[in-house]
């Protein structure tokens, strides 16, 4: 049995929608729609199971560098979401969080996903956090700045710096590490995400693209990590 199967952050990489449509013969689009409505059932499922923190992987800010047709319905369906979607788990006592470059967005989207913040603020049921526009390697660039800073101020010396004040200084400063890192669609690679974060997390490959997957799957998954030894490099 498992040394330590205490499963409070699952992070996910949704991969897959537009391979999900393209077998369906349909516009890559038609997928990350399909993909949306994947989004609320497992954002419920995770709190039915008992999960503290749920952070998806929506748009890195490799992404942008898709077609611009693309990038354009990928912004309109974000808009919509932002507007229905996220208003029921909203309603149903989440937390919603977004990590990310928000200044790559459109503002009307980036004055959504701040009132979206403030409004769930106080709701303790679970948090859902999304990286939207994100990219690992920019957080850790954006903290070691901020550290440079402090130390150029004279506010820290530089053998203040520590782990835990890295940490700090990341989009994820108030959140556990994950425990657990999904990917979808057969893809084996992390993709530029929570790279820091992810220094002890176990992972889990599927087969299965985002729009196909569901709660059976991810109770298999649960399942399967609880079966394993997490040693944190102890032994």
């Amino acid at each position: 049995m498992a040394d330590d199967t205490t499963l409070r952050h699952i992070a996910v990489i949704m991969d897959g929608n537009g391979r999900w449509a393209q077998k369906k013969g349909l516009p890559r689009v038609a997928g990350h729609r399909k993909g949306a409505e994947v989004v609320k059932e497992i954002t419920r499922a995770a709190g039915e199971l008992g999960v503290e923190f749920l952070t998806l992987y929506a748009f890195s800010t490799e992404n942008w560098k898709r077609s611009q047709d693309e990038v354009s319905s990928l912004m309109g369906l974000l808009r919509q979401y932002l507007k229905s979607d996220l208003k029921e788990i909203q309603d149903n006592g989440v937390r919603i969080r977004f990590i990310g470059e928000r200044e790559m967005l459109d503002a009307d989207i980036v004055k959504m996903m701040n009132k979206l913040e403030r409004d769930t603020v106080g709701n303790t049921k679970m948090t859902l956090c999304i990286a939207l526009s994100y990219g690992s390697r920019q957080e850790i660039v954006n903290a070691a700045q901020k550290i440079a800073m402090l130390v150029k101020r004279g506010d820290i010396s530089p053998e203040d710096v520590d782990v835990k004040m890295f940490s700090d200084m990341l989009y994820t400063r108030d959140m556990p590490d994950p425990d657990l890192i999904i990917r979808t669609s057969g893809e084996q690679r992390i993709s530029n995400y929570l790279l820091w974060q992810a220094a002890y997390s176990e992972f889990f490959f599927t087969p299965t693209f985002w729009p196909d997957f569901n709660k059976t799957e991810l109770e298999a998954i649960i399942k399967n990590f609880s079966s394993r030894e997490r040693r944190y490099g102890k032994n």
